[in-house]
């Protein structure tokens, strides 16, 4: 086994800094303090009670005889399929795994569910033989909307297929002890349920049978898996100097700190592409709050050195061999900017990166001054969903709109504040095109840019949302980032409202051509997604956030490139 390199060049000042930063917890005996669980590192709050993660590798490992069993069990069943009912920190890591280590022989293939948009629920549920289906709903605390109202509507669906009476084995809860989750599971005696760790936040997760048990389920050699990671553990004990964790910290931390550099661009190599997925939730969620935040940028085309800021660190995550990005990003290596490159040996240490980052990450808060293990915003939009949905419940129908503006099948929805300033910019030229530009127009140097649509996540709709954040990097120099709706809300949304105002947003939703039901409910899952989009908005507007709503058809295609032609054709 070997650690996974971390190498990294930056400039001579940060440098300076990130060594000064190095010696501080050095002399200050930091590292030691974190490992003792010690709150003092941060703001003396609550913070000790959220590192659990620090020893979960090391008890997994001692428990490494409950994943090699449940493996046995998922093999012999026979299954097809795995599906997956989670969001955040319950679904980003199993999808990451999914993603990277894809479908073993003679184990069933891993699907994600995070979405509430009935299409990608349709196109979910054909994916996979109901029949020969297990289904994970993760729930940390038992009580998240999503996997809830999902649970609901699966289990109705395999009761429609095998039975009531057999549709309990079918299901497995993860969920912390005594959750609500825990008491569905059992009052449906569903075939197995795994507990998390209560000191542990959703985010920090990945170790724990959060995302164990899936890496389990899919035939990946779990034992193996976590003692590979163990090895980053015990790397990330040592001195200040040598720790490939805090280092890590320290450079973004102190990046942001002296220099204002407050996003984090990620490229990853192909074999482990979607790493940036939870990447993104770890920092966003954990730094974004207070008025400061890393934004993490994730998938962003690779543009001339000359067209960024000077307020980015850039990261490449790559495995031996995997060369395909080498030569776009080469030039970004040697140009000065602060750059890491961390290069690991084989995808089977992963977990390496998921514990240095969650080390970093902490570090990173500590340098910050801030408790990285809350989340104060994230329940803000959730209250707001809530009482949406409520309404709904009482009077059938969400609370009417007025849209500021409407032509060619789009309407145009924002806050009062920001429909001023836009009428002002637009004048007596009121076209969607020029409320757009106007929008837009609104980005200034150090800002970036956020574009969060509720509509399915598929691969026509991410070529088209890709090609509009691209055109707003190339046309007007500042990060891009694209978050599908609701997933990001339990992701990178504690960052875009906690963190600094310096987001310019663009939200995107639709009519729904298909709605689903959610049984034993009045409201839909359009409802749902209406609803949180909505709850969303308005906490961004509440925050004084510059934020646009664009609401399509039923075709979200069509709307999709009207959009992006409008913003290809802008210049800044």
């Amino acid at each position: 086994m070997s650690l996974n390199t971390l190498t990294f060049s930056l400039p001579e000042d940060l440098q300076t800094a990130v060594e000064a930063t190095i010696k501080d917890w050095q002399t200050g005996g930091k590292v030691e303090k974190l490992w003792m669980k010690d709150a003092g590192v941060w703001t003396n709050e609550d913070e000790g009670h959220w590192l659990g993660w620090l020893d979960i590798v090391e008890r997994q490992v001692a428990d490494r005889q409950k994943f090699a069993d449940f493996q046995a069990e998922v093999k012999a069943e026979n299954f097809s399929h795995i599906l997956l009912l989670g969001m955040g920190g319950s679904s980003l890591c199993p999808e990451v795994l999914s993603f990277t280590f894809g479908k073993k022989n003679g184990f069933p293939e891993l699907h994600i569910l995070d979405s509430t948009d009935p299409a990608q629920i349709r196109a979910v549920e054909s994916k996979i033989d109901l029949q020969k289906t297990l289904f994970f709903v993760s729930s940390k605390s038992g009580s998240t909307l999503e996997p809830n109202i999902f649970q609901q509507y699966f289990f109705e669906r395999v009761s429609q297929t095998i039975g009531a009476d057999k549709a309990g084995s079918r299901f497995v809860a993860i969920t912390d002890p005594n959750s609500k989750m825990q008491k569905v599971a059992e009052e449906n005696n569903f075939r197995k349920i795994f507990y998390g760790d209560a000191t542990i936040g959703g985010r920090y997760s990945a170790l724990s049978d959060f995302g164990m048990i899936p890496l389990a389920a899919m035939g990946v050699d779990v034992a193996d898996f976590l003692n590979r990671t163990n090895e980053m553990a015990a790397a990330c004990r040592q001195n200040a100097s040598e720790n490939p964790g805090v280092i890590l910290g320290a450079i973004l931390g102190t990046a942001w700190k002296d220099f204002g550099r407050d996003k984090v661009t990620i490229y990853t190599s192909p074999k482990i592409f979607d790493l940036g997925a939870w990447l993104e939730q770890l920092i966003a969620e954990s730094t974004g709050k207070q008025g400061k935040s890393l934004i993490p940028v994730d998938r962003e085309q690779v543009v001339p050195v000359s067209e960024y800021g000077d307020d980015r660190v850039f990261a490449y995550l790559k495995v031996e061999g995997d060369d395909e990005r080498d030569a776009e990003i080469e030039e970004l290596e040697a140009s000065g900017q602060p750059f890491i490159k961390i290069v690991l040996p084989e995808i089977a240490n992963l977990g390496q990166e998921f514990f240095r980052w969650e080390v970093a990450t902490a570090v990173a808060g500590a340098i910050m001054e801030i408790n990285p293990f809350n989340q104060p915003d994230v329940e803000a939009s959730k209250i707001v969903t809530k009482k949406l949905t409520s309404e709904y419940e009482e009077t059938g129908s969400l609370p009417d709109e007025k849209p500021i503006y409407e032509a060619d099948g789009i309407k145009l929805f924002t806050d009062e504040p920001n429909a001023k300033r836009l009428n002002e910019a637009v004048g007596g030229e009121k076209t969607l095109e020029n409320y757009i530009s106007a929008h837009l127009d609104r980005i200034q140097r150090g800002d970036y840019f956020g574009l969060l649509a509720y509509v399915q996540m598929n691969e026509a709709n991410q070529k088209s949302l890709d090609e509009i954040r691209h055109s707003v990097l190339e046309n007007f120099q500042v990060a891009t980032c694209l978050g599908f709706g609701p997933r990001f809300l339990h992701s990178t949304g504690q960052g875009y409202k906690g963190g600094a105002n310096n987001g310019v947003f663009l939200q995107i939703t639709c009519d729904d051509a298909e709605d689903l039901a959610v049984p034993n409910q009045k409201y839909t899952f359009g409802t749902v997604k209406a609803a949180q989009a909505r709850g969303d908005f308005a906490v961004l507007a509440e925050r004084k956030r510059r934020a646009l709503r664009l609401h399509l058809g039923a075709d979200v295609r069509e709307g999709l490139a009207k959009i992006g032609k409008i913003i290809e054709r802008l210049n800044h």
